[in-house]
Order: C-alpha cells, then structure tokens, then sequence
C-alpha cells in the first residue's frame, strides 16, 4: 500500500482516502492478524505530488507516506510499517531521515532497485549501514538481481558489521599482497563456506603475514598468521598456540573453530543452569 504501486496508484489523496478498497484491504488484514507494509516508491509517487513537487524528492516521498499512514489510522489500524524506497542512495536516505523526524511508525528500510551482487550491495551497505548507524529502522530488506539468498547474506552481513546481529564466524582477513605467506583470498572463500554452520558469536583472523597478524591474531578467538617455509602460526584466545603447514591450515581451523564454539556454548549453558 503507497506510492504508485499500492492500490490507488495516480489518484487524488482524498479520493484514496474515501475509496472503500481501502477499507477492504484494512478489514482482510485486520481479519487474517495481519500487518501492513507502506511502500512508497521513488520511481511511482502518485501523480498529484509530482504535480506539486516537479519531480520525486524527499519532501513528496514523506508526505506520501504520511498521508497513507492517516488512511490506516483513520480507519484504526494500526498495525503497519512504512518504507521510502529510491534507487538512488542520497535520495532514500534523505526521505528515510525525513521520515524517521516526521513519525514514530517502525520503518523499514531498502534501497531498491540497488543493482546486481556486487553494485547492489554497496549500494545497500551504504545506505542501509549510515541509516542503521544513526538508529533509523526496524527491518531491513536487500534488493539485488541476484539470488535472494545472497539478499538474506547481504543483509545478515550489513547488522552484523554494525554490532546489530552476533551469530556466526566474524572472519577478519587482510587483501592479498606481495608478503602473503599462502592463498589469503581462497583461504577465506573456503572457511566461508565451511563455516556457514557455526552459529555462536566468534571470530576468527586470516592474516597472511607476520607484519599484522599478530596484532590482528590477539584480538580474536582463533587466528592464522602466515609465516615461511610452508608453514604459519594458530592463535588461540589470543596467544600464540602452534605452528601448522598451510596444506592442512584449513581443516585444522575449521576444527578449531568448531572446538571453540563448543565450548563457548557449554559456557552459556553452565551460566544460564546456574
């Protein structure tokens, strides 16, 4: 419901707010424990606010929203969220600010249209990440022309860089250079997927040098530094533990990883008894 894309798509404000599809569409979700979701969309606000704006901008986009949200109050629902999607990322975060000052109604933010896996979510991360840093939103939704399960990564990967979501391996890993002593970047696409299973809050360093690693090394649960003749150093808890061959580095991180977790379950579950 909103934007050119709900129900009443291109028509006056007032004629929306009497039509009694409005009040169908209200009396279904009431009937079936329903939320509503407002989308208003940059790319279809209704033609009268064009008319009075010249072009989508962050004033017509709230006030588009404003006006559906007193189409669902007035009809005393009020189990609803709102959105003020754009494509472009200074727009909708300047609609979303505007929005976050105007109402208290939860907000859902996207950054729609945002592109394909790799333009889509920087888009996203910009933007969803500078409103999430301000406080602004309750639900998020990644949109990329890409499979929506990479949406879902996308978006769990955004909360979790920002402290807003802690579950899973937060792999800390540097960019490949001349002083790597193995495969960083194949390294890390491994452990990424063999550790897609591990659930507990941790983290885990992937640094190819000694340079910074072992800074980086003392900070985590587990950790790798590269060193030489084959070979690097396994940091546990944030200390130097052993050495391992780069051959078996992998599988003997994962098993560590694992082990770690474990136990930093059994931990919670002895607190939690106690």
């Amino acid at each position: 419901m909103g934007g050119g894309r709900g129900l009443f798509a291109h028509q006056s404000r007032q004629y929306r707010r009497c039509h009694p599809r409005a009040r169908e569409v209200i009396k279904a979700a009431r009937d079936h424990n329903c939320s509503i979701r407002i989308g208003v969309n940059a790319g279809s606000l209704e033609r009268d606010l064009l008319e009075k704006y010249g072009e989508p901008c962050p004033e017509a986009m709230i006030e588009s929203g404003l006006d559906h949200i007193r189409i669902l109050q007035d009809n005393d629902f009020h189990e609803f969220k709102i959105s003020v999607k754009a494509s472009d990322v200074f727009l909708a975060a300047a609609a979303y600010q505007g929005l976050a000052e105007a109402t208290d109604a939860p907000i859902h933010l996207g950054i729609t249209e945002a592109g394909g896996l790799m333009s889509g979510t920087i888009k996203s991360a910009i933007g969803l990440g500078s409103l999430l840093w301000m406080g602004i939103g309750d639900t998020i939704r990644v949109s990329l022309s890409a499979d929506p399960v990479q949406e879902v990564k996308v978006g769990y990967e955004i909360l979790k860089s920002l402290g807003l979501r802690h579950r899973g391996v937060n792999i800390i890993s540097c960019p490949s250079c001349a002083r790597q002593g193995f495969d960083v970047i194949k390294t890390v696409e491994a452990l990424e997927q063999r550790l897609e299973h591990i659930k507990t809050p941790m983290s885990l360093s992937i640094i190819g040098c000694v340079v910074n690693g072992p800074g980086e090394a003392l900070m985590t649960d587990v950790g790798f530094t590269g060193g030489g003749a084959g070979s690097g150093m396994v940091y546990l808890a944030g200390k130097q533990s052993h050495k391992m061959s780069n051959e078996q580095m992998i599988d003997h991180i994962v098993e560590q990883v694992e082990k770690k977790a474990a136990e930093i379950d059994a931990a919670e579950k002895s607190q939690a008894a106690e």
